[in-house]
């Protein structure tokens, strides 16, 4: 990691505004490997220098990884007039940070959202090329068959000429109110919805439970969140 002005390194870190910062290094608080820190322009390494502040070590991350449990009526933007968007749900803690959601959710849809400031790896997840399956549960109107497995598998072509890539149907329980979990490949607006109604069939219910080898965590209610685990990391970076 290359060094950075000491007074960025703790504006990042969410101590405070660069105003704050100044006045904590002006009082004395601020100690850099057991030295008083002077000056805000000063230079530090994150990842060799001790820091401090009124005895508390600072913890600097590049970069932040957040799974959240989308409830209905959420939009999956960072800022909205009129809706509560995603990083709404999060507390003033990460307010330093520019959090973006890895992927979007319609608003009626709830689930899995990956909030991160890692811009490769969300390029990484949605990219086509990478074929990343993101996997939803689904309640739907009308009894799901084989066919229908046959017709996902296969691609669809959307009402826009758009063609999916082959999808995963699964039935867990058909009959009126069918359920099924569905993996695609894409992002495209309303997707599922779009591919159950090329077969007369209305989704009534979705949930997203997974993106890649990132499983929702059943311990998440609606709208609740928790930082990814290091192998979490891990393994959405070895994709």
């Amino acid at each position: 990691m290359a060094n950075m002005r000491l007074d960025k390194l703790l504006v990042n870190t969410g101590i405070g505004s660069r105003k704050e910062v100044k006045q904590y290094i002006k009082q004395g608080i601020v100690m850099i490997n057991n030295n008083m820190a002077s000056d805000p322009g000063m230079h530090v390494d994150p990842e060799k220098d001790s820091i401090y502040i009124d005895g508390n070590k600072v913890e600097y991350r590049d970069f932040y990884y957040i799974m959240l449990n989308k409830p209905k009526d959420v939009i999956s933007a960072t800022w909205d007039s009129t809706d509560t968007t995603v990083i709404d749900l999060l507390p003033p803690k990460y307010g330093h940070v520019d959090l973006f959601p890895a992927g979007r959710l319609d608003k009626d849809t709830e689930g899995l959202i990956l909030l991160t400031n890692d811009g490769k790896l969300s390029h990484s997840l949605l990219s086509p090329k990478k074929k990343v399956g993101k996997t939803y549960f689904a309640i739907i109107d009308g009894c799901v068959t084989q066919r229908d497995i046959d017709i996902f598998k296969n691609g669809i072509k959307l009402e826009d000429d758009f063609i999916t890539l082959p999808a995963q149907l699964e039935i867990i329980k058909a009959g009126d109110k069918s359920e099924v979990y569905v993996t695609i490949y894409e992002g495209k607006f309303h997707q599922i919805k779009r591919m159950f109604k090329y077969i007369d069939k209305k989704v009534a219910y979705l949930k997203r439970i997974s993106i890649g080898p990132l499983v929702l965590d059943q311990d998440l209610e609606l709208g609740e969140f928790r930082e990814l685990t290091a192998q979490e990391i891990e393994a959405l970076n070895n994709i």
